[in-house]
């Protein structure tokens, strides 16, 4: 495809184009546009003819006697479209894209004329924006690299952080534990995310026999609802964790469900959660 200020062009290659190669591609074009080469064009040239002159033919494609020449500086070409006058007249080639679009065949999208100079323009008001954030650095690659190193040390502390807080939360859960027709029962809510409760819920489980957790977790404007039933319980008692939590989690405007013997809900109503697990131990644990 050949637009006024856009280009798709496939063709036969069987590995990725390297940014390495697409620089020197966009040097070689550039270099050329540069170059201001006028269009020589021959109408009604025998073909033998444009073939001596070194035009070149598409494989596969059909020509008649008489064609039509077309001449940039040395590429000589048989082309029945239309051109600029004058390289010059692209002003600028970039390109955007590469991608496979089939075995063997890959696919490099351009930009040219004003698409690349609005494409410039847009990156460079990218840049002074980011600039300014950074408050004009000397380097800003170099801030930037700073800003990411600085943040993934405050992500390990916030990790450890919450594991600590999750440990901690934990064992006073276990003291919540009690019993309920025969159950060992942990119903409660937590600020915690569900990841967190999910690890939990998990461990509880493996340090009480005949257990049945069921926490509410709430984590800034989201919450959660999860259950875990023992393996005996299961068997024993027909109870599907699956089928509980999604029957109840109506209550916190959400949705969920998972395996009889660990299940998950999200919602947006934490204040439904309250309700959402009374409703459990109501319906199933009495």
């Amino acid at each position: 495809m050949v637009a006024p200020n856009y280009l798709r062009f496939d063709f036969s290659h069987f590995s990725k184009v390297t940014p390495e190669e697409i620089e020197k591609i966009e040097a070689l074009v550039n270099t050329e546009i540069q170059k201001s080469l006028p269009l020589q064009e021959s109408r009604n040239t025998p073909i033998e003819q444009a073939k001596e002159m070194g035009a070149k033919a598409l494989f596969g494609e059909k020509y008649d006697n008489l064609v039509r020449v077309i001449q940039f500086g040395n590429s000589i070409e048989l082309c029945g479209g239309c051109h600029v006058q004058n390289t010059q007249d692209i002003t600028v080639f970039k390109i955007t894209s590469e991608s496979a679009v089939a075995a063997g065949i890959r696919r490099i999208e351009a930009i040219t004329g004003e698409g690349a100079l609005k494409f410039y323009k847009e990156k460079e008001t990218i840049l002074n924006n980011i600039n300014d954030l950074l408050k004009r650095p000397k380097d800003v690659v170099k801030s930037i690299e700073d800003l990411l190193v600085a943040n993934q040390k405050l992500s390990k502390e916030i990790e450890q952080f919450q594991l600590e807080k999750a440990k901690s939360i934990k064992s006073e859960l276990k003291q919540k534990i009690s019993s309920i027709a025969n159950f060992n029962v942990l119903a409660e809510t937590v600020e915690l995310d569900g990841g967190a409760i999910k690890d939990i819920l998990f461990q509880l489980r493996g340090e009480n026999e005949n257990f049945i957790g069921i926490i509410g977790g709430k984590d800034d404007d989201k919450c959660t609802l999860s259950m875990i039933i023992s393996d005996n319980i299961v068997s024993n008692k027909q109870l599907d964790a699956g089928k509980i939590i999604r029957e109840v989690s109506k209550h916190i405007q959400g949705g969920g469900g998972g395996q009889a013997f660990f299940a998950t809900a999200g919602g947006k109503n934490s204040a439904g959660l309250t309700k959402a697990i009374n409703e459990i131990k109501e319906k199933y644990l009495n």
